[in-house]
């Protein structure tokens, strides 16, 4: 007679947890990257390097953070990179044009954003359409709409400067200042993004919320069918990506005065690659919120990284195309390890 075990009463080896972990491929490559530069840059290991680096990854780790909880919920959005410029384009020409406390441009890009973002995962939720075409045209629209409405208002394709209006300062304080800890400088970007990671790794792996973006993007149907909200989750999601562009919108605005109403075009692949090199799989319904982290540091090693070592800046995007496969094909064979030890 064969005996019948329970899997939830299995002992887990240590090793087989390591390995089933979505970000192990990530941390290693991160690992790699890292030690390559140490070697091949001799400024790289320096403490005001290091504060470079990590802002460079904070920057785009704000927004890969919400962007990977999408994908792991089985949606892409084509249009956050441009809604980055738009949250801080509707922040300045509001405080601008009413006159008004920045802080109430502020306030009201934020409810402008987040509105923007539930519409997309309302639009997406009621056609049943792809969100690739979803969010093409609010990325086309939204890039029109930049342009547009700045050569109206500003009679160029950049706003006016605000720095001299009421709450500035304290805006700047909250997005765009520096902190100084052991004599070295470190941009407040990077407490917004390490914040954002425990908020969206806690939501993951602690709540029920969690368990309705793993299951929505593993198959939405069988989702469904157990009772899970699936149009609100993925409402929610898009809403959590709108979240992380406002915050980079206004870091934007307050750290430059002016924002030029092009920007942010292209960005949205880099979100997204940062994702899929953390171990986000493009099919959705698993990755992790530290691994898309992971994914934004290599980025911000390799552009910093390449400056230090005095190289060529034409061949960056060069180096982001080989670590993309480098990192699906580790991603893929760590997973593959893990299943075979199972």
């Amino acid at each position: 007679m064969t005996a019948i075990t329970d899997e939830r009463i299995l002992h887990t080896s240590s090793l087989r947890k390591l390995l089933s972990r979505p970000e192990l491929g990530s941390v290693v490559g991160a690992l790699a990257v890292f030690l390559f530069f140490a070697v091949a840059a001799d400024s790289f290991l320096k403490a005001p390097s290091l504060s470079t680096v990590l802002y460079a990854a904070s920057t785009i780790g704000i927004m890969a953070v919400p962007v990977a909880l999408l994908m792991i919920g089985g949606e892409f959005d084509l249009s956050a990179g441009v809604l980055v410029t738009s949250s801080a384009l509707i922040s300045s020409m509001f405080s601008y044009q009413m006159t008004a406390n920045v802080w109430v441009g502020v306030g009201v890009s934020l409810l402008v954003t987040l509105a923007i973002g539930a519409f997309n995962g309302f639009m997406l939720t009621r056609t049943r359409l792809p969100s690739f075409i979803i969010t093409l045209g609010t990325f086309l629209m939204l890039t029109g709409v930049n342009l547009g409405f700045t050569k109206l208002i500003s009679g160029t394709v950049s706003t006016k400067t605000i720095a001299d209006m009421e709450g500035f300062p304290s805006a700047h304080d909250v997005f765009a200042s520096t902190l100084t800890l052991g004599g070295v400088d470190f941009k407040v970007t990077i407490l917004w993004w390490f914040g954002l990671i425990a908020l969206a790794s806690w939501i993951l792996l602690r709540t029920r919320a969690g368990n309705w973006i793993f299951a929505v993007g593993g198959n939405q149907d069988a989702a469904r069918a157990v009772g899970v909200p699936v149009a609100r989750t993925k409402i929610g999601l898009y809403m959590g990506v709108a979240l992380g562009a406002w915050i980079s919108g206004q870091h934007l605005l307050f750290s430059y005065d002016v924002v030029q109403s092009g920007e942010g075009v292209g960005n949205e692949l880099i979100y997204i690659i940062a994702a899929v090199i953390g171990g986000c799989l493009i099919t959705g319904g698993y990755g992790s919120a530290l691994g898309s982290a992971v994914g934004a540091l290599i980025f911000g090693m390799t552009s910093k990284g390449i400056v230090f070592a005095e190289w060529n800046p034409d061949w960056f995007k060069f180096f982001l195309g080989a670590m993309l496969l480098l990192a699906t094909l580790l991603n893929a064979w760590v997973r593959k390890r893990a299943e075979a030890t199972k």
